[in-house]
């Protein structure tokens, strides 16, 4: 009797990959413009603003760059700290909750130190964002190495109580919650101080924030850090396998629970910087770069430069296409998620052809 299985294919050379990631965006994209054509909208037109990200014809186009970079800037830390985790076959999906808890530990900050300078003020907040995210990832590494506890299921599970946390905070409106604006009725998250809102670098009207340096620092420190340093080479060997790298006399356990402590308070960074650059936090903060991260982690095959394009287009893609979106009244951002998904899926889908292939087994009956 003939039966199949999934076998993984030799190793693919970068032109057959790119090749199978741009059939999946044509089908994709051509999913999208029957969807367009059908509410009235012409595909080419909405394609057009959404890969330029409305830039063409703006005269206020700085804005959009400026938007745009507020988008790529958490992604991008976030996508390279799962990186690292995932790199050590460590499946760490708890990216919502670190940069949840990375974001309030920044509000606090903000809230509460005052008469800093600014730049002080910010980097007290990005350490206590790390200091919160990195001790969090530190304590699920440390019950996977004591107790051998499931990652998965820790980690995503403090998703959800992270959520609840920062939910319950923007809901509680009483005398101790200094998060809230005291001036609203409703409980709504308050603004920071100005010490605690992040400037830039001015370009004539461009406003160049200091943390678009920050990323771009980064991803040549984490390239540096794991194709160059002995902790880099340890933490692919431990990926490999960790059977190998306990016989190389490594000490597995401590390898995982540093690099998981790196990993989350860069996250935790990404959180920093993504509230002082936003003067505020909120329940949607995320915008949901801890789920977004892995997929952009996975599709860059775990390797820093591809990551980093692969962060950019994927940013492209999520604001380019609400961008889109605004110009055309009957659609709204749902839509704009719709076709994230469906592009996204369908990449998702080429990088699995690509890896994978079905192969028949002969399977002999017995009696």
């Amino acid at each position: 009797m003939k039966k199949y299985h999934l076998v993984r294919r030799p190793r693919q050379s970068l032109r057959r990959l790119l090749a199978y990631y741009l059939i999946g965006i044509i089908i994709s994209l051509g999913i999208g413009a029957i969807l367009l054509a059908s509410l009235g909208i012409n595909p080419f037109e909405y394609y057009g603003r959404m890969l330029t990200i409305g830039m063409i014809g703006n005269k206020y186009a700085y804005k959009n760059v400026e938007g745009f970079l507020k988008v790529l800037v958490p992604l991008l830390i976030t996508s390279l700290a799962l990186g690292l985790s995932f790199k050590m076959r460590f499946w760490n999906i708890g990216g919502e909750g670190e940069f949840l808890i990375g974001a309030i530990s920044a509000a606090i900050v903000a809230f509460n130190v005052t008469g800093l300078p600014r730049p002080i003020t910010i980097i007290l907040m990005c350490v206590a964002a790390m200091l919160s995210s990195g001790l969090l990832g530190l304590a699920v590494a440390f019950f996977k190495v004591k107790f051998n506890t499931n990652e998965t299921l820790v980690t995503l599970m403090l998703n959800y109580i992270m959520l609840y946390v920062i939910t319950y905070l923007g809901k509680t409106k009483e005398d101790w919650n200094f998060f809230l604006d005291p001036k609203s009725a409703r409980p709504i998250f308050g603004k920071f101080p100005d010490t605690g809102i992040m400037t830039g670098i001015k370009i004539g009207n461009f406003n160049l924030l200091w943390s678009v340096i920050i990323a771009i620092a980064l991803i040549a420190l984490i390239y540096v850090y794991l194709k160059y340093t002995k902790h880099g080479y340890e933490i692919s060997v431990v990926g490999d396998s960790s059977a190998t790298a306990k016989y190389a006399g490594m000490k597995v356990g401590k390898i995982i629970m540093r690099t998981m402590f790196i990993s989350s308070a860069l996250i935790g960074l990404a959180a920093g910087l993504t509230a002082s650059s936003s003067g505020t936090i909120s329940e949607t903060i995320t915008n949901n770069v801890g789920w977004t991260g892995i997929v952009v982690a996975w599709l860059g095959k775990l390797s820093v430069p591809a990551i980093a394009v692969t962060s950019v287009l994927i940013a492209i893609l999520q604001f380019g296409c609400k961008t889109a979106a605004t110009k055309y009244p009957s659609i709204d951002s749902n839509f704009a998620d719709l076709l994230q998904g469906i592009i996204l899926f369908s990449v998702l889908t080429a990088d699995f052809v690509a890896t994978f292939t079905l192969k028949k087994k002969e399977d002999a009956k017995n009696g």
